[in-house]
């Protein structure tokens, strides 16, 4: 297999852009791998360990490579020339209203905050080794930051915080993939409607879940912090959950609050109940796979699962919610459930929601450490995809859905499997069309059922409905949330109906 490059000097693009260029350049006829990435240490060292020849390429840490694999020349030619027409376009000075030259781009967060003022928050998107310098910069400047690079160390991150928690302000992350502030989505989001909910949620796909299962339920959002998946560990003390739930506490336009994460350490989680009950208004409590402690406050609620805790959220705020199980049209079990996700925190729940019917359940991602997957594929699975180990040098997989695909096709060929579980998120920076690429794999199946979810909503540019509906004509069972689909997908894997 033939491996062409294209570096170019010092152009930054975010990690989002990046991603969905290496899965439009992937998706090309005769590419086999494209691999589009800053040149950082860390990145050009991944590439190697991938298998990727770079001996010949001087990098420098602020240039960007890309890195295309196949067996035809002219197809590897026209992938970079489609990469370097797209990353140019979007390099080039535009030219303003009247004809005149636009004026130049800010280099630094310092330019930038000259050049926009008002500006309260900055968005840090770059390889990991950097983000915590300009995320300091960032709060040494007066800004709140969302840092949405991973790889940025622990020490890192406890200083940052510390910092922030010093300045007063607002450190969300690292590892932060979603967050909504003033009603603008910020990284993997939706547009949701506005509204009197706040979530505070050390989990992106499940603050995610939350807030489109509210916005389904008729309510509305004021705004969604996300803390970073690393905010409720000891170490870190939970100081990005406590200082997202006082301004949620603060805020007029909040009515009620949610906190979303998997369990925390018990110390922080005492320490964020403690907060919770002082907070006011009223709190509910998702700790995905956590016990409710004996004792609550009076206006804590705890949730088992995300599309409760939306459930009691959208009541405090006077809505009805959606209906109840869709019909399944036969059940192919008893046999082996296989869950395939995008999301961290929906592996977590779909655990914590099939265990109890089926029992043990393996995962890269176990509720029980005991249960940790290694590679054997015989038994109850359920994988997150989203996981550096399956995302080191590829696009994650709300963006490339065909690693997914790949594995679709496996587990249904393998004897014995009954369901096959997939969660679907739409949103800013997801796959513009995830229906349409699953479709396929799922119209194939011939004695599996497929079970999934789509988190997402109507106002997101792939649109719910057309997503819910195209998925269903495709064969798959669709369900109203990840818990629901995964109670449904465990009923059929154990011989009966949902």
């Amino acid at each position: 297999m033939a491996t062409e490059t294209l570096l170019l000097r010092g152009l930054f693009r975010d990690s989002v852009t990046l991603m969905q260029l290496a899965a439009a350049l992937e998706a090309e006829p005769g590419i086999a791998r494209a691999s589009v990435a800053m040149a950082s240490p860390a990145n050009l060292a991944m590439l190697a360990e991938s298998g990727v020849a770079l001996e010949s390429i001087e990098a420098r840490a602020n240039d960007l490579l890309v890195v295309v694999e196949g067996d035809d020349a002219d197809a590897l030619a026209a992938a970079l020339e489609r990469a370097a027409a797209m990353l140019d376009g979007g390099a080039r000075q535009h030219a303003a209203p009247g004809g005149e030259a636009a004026p130049p781009r800010p280099r630094s967060l310092a330019e930038a905050v000259d050049a926009a003022p008002d500006a309260t928050l900055a968005l840090i998107s770059c390889p990991g080794e950097y983000a915590a310098a300009e995320a300091m910069k960032a709060l040494r400047l007066g800004l709140d930051a969302m840092v949405f690079s991973d790889n940025v160390s622990l020490d890192d991150e406890v200083a940052l915080k510390r910092e922030a928690a010093r300045r007063g302000r607002l450190l969300m992350g690292p590892d932060c993939g979603t967050a909504i502030v003033g009603g603008v989505p910020l990284g993997f989001a939706n547009r949701v409607r506005r509204g009197a909910v706040g979530i505070v949620g050390a989990s992106g796909t499940g603050l995610q879940q939350v807030a489109c299962l509210v916005d389904r339920h008729g309510a509305g959002i004021s705004h969604a912090i996300g803390a970073g998946g690393r905010d409720l560990s000891r170490q870190v003390g939970g100081t990005t959950t406590l200082r997202g739930l006082a301004m949620l506490a603060a805020d007029p336009g909040t009515d009620c609050i949610v906190l979303v994460s998997k369990p925390p350490d018990e110390a922080v989680m005492r320490r964020l109940l403690d907060a919770a009950g002082a907070a006011g208004k009223p709190v509910i409590a998702c700790f995905v796979g956590a016990r409710p402690p004996p004792e609550l406050p009076a206006n804590l609620r705890f949730a088992a699962t995300l599309d409760e805790a939306a459930a009691l959220a959208a009541g405090t705020a006077g809505a009805a919610g959606p209906g109840g199980d869709p019909p399944v049209p036969r059940a192919a079990g008893p046999g082996r459930l296989v869950g395939l996700f995008s999301g961290g925190t929906l592996c977590y729940e779909a655990q914590a929601v099939a265990a109890p019917l089926l029992g043990r359940i393996l995962s890269n991602a176990p509720l029980d450490p005991s249960d940790a997957w290694d590679g054997e594929s015989g038994r109850h699975l359920m994988l997150d995809l989203g996981d550096d180990a399956f995302t080191r040098g590829r696009p994650h997989p709300m963006i490339d859905y065909r690693p997914r695909l790949a594995r679709i096709r496996d587990a249904a060929a393998a004897p014995g499997t009954a369901a096959i579980l997939i969660d679907v998120v739409l949103g800013c920076g997801a796959h513009g069309d995830p229906a349409a690429a699953l479709a396929p794999a799922i119209g194939e199946l011939d004695g599996p059922v497929a079970v999934g979810s789509v988190c997402g909503t109507e106002a997101d540019p792939q649109r719910l409905s057309r997503q819910e509906a195209a998925l269903a004509d495709a064969g798959m069972v669709v369900a109203a949330s990840n818990a629901q689909a995964a109670r449904i997908a465990a009923r059929i894997a154990g011989g009966g109906t949902a």
